[in-house]
């Protein structure tokens, strides 16, 4: 992956400001289309059942109501990523299982 370019460190930079989550949704509602948030939802979701190891790609495209396609690229970067999914995934590890959506 190239070097990011000065916008997209400001984008990170701007999100790196945010410090509540009631301010991180409303920056994520402003920027995007709730489309937009609920396709990002489903690729963290996608990340969390990769990562159990238990279900086939097919099984977690159904669960989450997603394609296959979506499920292999979240695969992709979880292995060969930047490693921001695996970040978020072990910060998360704490949490209380939350339901499909």
């Amino acid at each position: 992956m190239a070097k990011p370019t000065k916008k997209q460190e400001e984008l990170s930079h701007a999100f790196s400001l945010l410090k509540k989550k009631t301010e991180i949704v409303k920056f994520l509602r402003d920027l995007l289309t709730s489309t937009e948030i609920k396709e990002l939802a489903k690729r963290l979701r996608v990340a969390q059942l990769l990562s159990k190891g238990t279900l086939s790609y097919k099984e977690i495209a159904g669960l989450v109501k997603t394609s296959t396609t979506t499920v292999t690229r979240v695969a992709r970067w979880l292995k060969h990523g930047k490693g921001g999914y695996k970040i978020v995934l072990k910060r998360m590890g704490g949490r209380k299982e939350e339901t499909n959506s």
